[in-house]
């Protein structure tokens, strides 16, 4: 019996560890833009594999297992929607899915029908695109259903292109689709794709992302620009709200209890102070204003980068700033954190590693990819992927 139990002890230990080290969705399997694997490489020059991407995409790779996902748009008009596999060891290719899209695919020329990042819960890949398509493919690549938003809601669209990726919670895909005019959020069953819930959202574009909240409540944080509404992802209803406005570009991060939103320059709010249903704003900064690339927040500290490459650090505890460290930007992608140095690449594919301490930051090593990359960096195993918008490289 004691083996037994000590085998089954190690089997979920292992399940648990492999999912940690998978990179699920849009800034990791928690959202946050935290390596929990092995630390990443301190230099950019150790390419394991390149490939090339056929058509185009924005949207990051995702990892599961011995895998790694990549979504594309094909055609002139981009309304081939693919979805490609590839082993993560040599980078050979290992399935290919292609389809119509069914909604429209006028995008701004600096976005793809493919910039939403799509996720997965293990077993299954959401992949989703800006025509408001929704695949579901088993990791051999089956299809398991497909969804036509657009198809079913007509003016849900933008003329500049969605950009919103998909979460998975509690068997939910929680899918984004909010515009200037049939403005929705759509809680999908990961199992069959049918509606468990549908809200109406503000009726402006809106390019952010939802995250996951990391405690016991069952919630997904949904920011617009109105501010923030915490939904219960099994029902669809709103637990509380933080109704002072936020950008529609970059999203917010949390740690621990509390959500860091990119409004009025970075505001720290906290959720069941005194009133359940208006959290608490702990700090506002208008030194921290994130641009297009989502802050982060590492030991205590909150990372910032604008447009130009300036990164800011400062305080979890009261917003105020402790240094500044330049890199050279402009940058889209967000950035990603492994063993105290942060991982970003800025459009042109200038990749940089910042080496964080205590009093500042210093950039220690860089390579150009010479491509343009607007896609934030995944990572899995020790690995990091870097997806532009021709190639995705892997650098052990």
């Amino acid at each position: 019996m004691l083996i037994r139990f000590i085998f089954l002890f190690a089997l979920i230990l292992h399940c648990v560890t492999c999912a940690a080290e998978d990179w699920r969705q849009f800034r990791g399997t928690l959202n946050n833009g935290i390596v929990t694997g092995p630390a990443l490489p301190d230099t950019l020059d150790h390419i394991a594999w390149k490939i090339d991407l056929k058509g185009r995409g924005v949207s990051s790779p995702i990892i599961v297992g011995d895998r790694v996902f990549v979504t594309s748009s094909q055609g002139v008009h981009q309304n081939r929607l693919v979805v490609n596999c590839y082993d993560t060891d040599n980078g050979n290719e290992l399935w290919q899915r292609e389809f119509w899209a069914t909604g429209r695919t006028i995008c701004h020329k600096k976005m793809a029908v493919a910039t939403p990042t799509p996720a997965s819960d293990g077993e299954r890949i959401f992949a989703f695109y800006s025509s408001n398509d929704v695949i579901c493919l088993d990791l051999e690549g089956n299809l398991q259903w497909y969804r036509g938003l657009t198809y079913d809601f007509p003016n849900v669209s933008n003329s500049l292109g969605m950009a919103s990726s998909l979460i998975v919670k509690n068997g939910i895909v929680v899918c984004m689709a909010e515009n200037d005019t049939e403005s929705f959020t759509f809680g999908l069953d990961a199992i069959d794709g049918t509606t468990r819930w549908q809200i109406d959202r503000p009726r402006k574009a809106n390019w952010t992302s939802p995250v996951v909240w990391p405690g016991e409540e069952p919630w997904v944080l949904l920011q617009s620009s109105k501010g923030v509404a915490a939904v219960d992802v099994n029902t669809g209803e709103t637990a509380w709200e933080y109704l002072d406005g936020a950008s529609t570009i970059p999203s917010l991060t949390i740690n621990g209890q509390v959500a860091y939103v990119p409004s009025h320059g970075l505001t720290a709010i906290r959720p069941g102070i005194s009133d359940p249903k208006t959290p608490k704003i702990i700090w506002q900064s208008g030194q921290l204003s994130p641009a297009t690339a989502s802050p982060i927040v590492y030991e205590n500290r909150v990372y910032v980068a604008n447009r130009a490459g300036v990164v800011s650090c400062a305080d979890i505890e009261n917003g105020k700033r402790i240094w500044q460290a330049r890199m050279k930007g402009p940058f889209s992608a967000s950035p990603i954190i492994s063993s105290g140095k942060m991982y970003a690449v800025n459009e042109r594919g200038l990749a940089q590693i910042l080496q964080i301490k205590q009093d500042g930051g210093e950039v220690i090593s860089t390579h150009d990819f010479q491509d343009t990359f607007l896609a934030t960096p995944s990572a899995s195993n020790g690995a990091l992927y870097l997806r532009s918008d021709q190639h995705l490289w892997k650098i052990k």
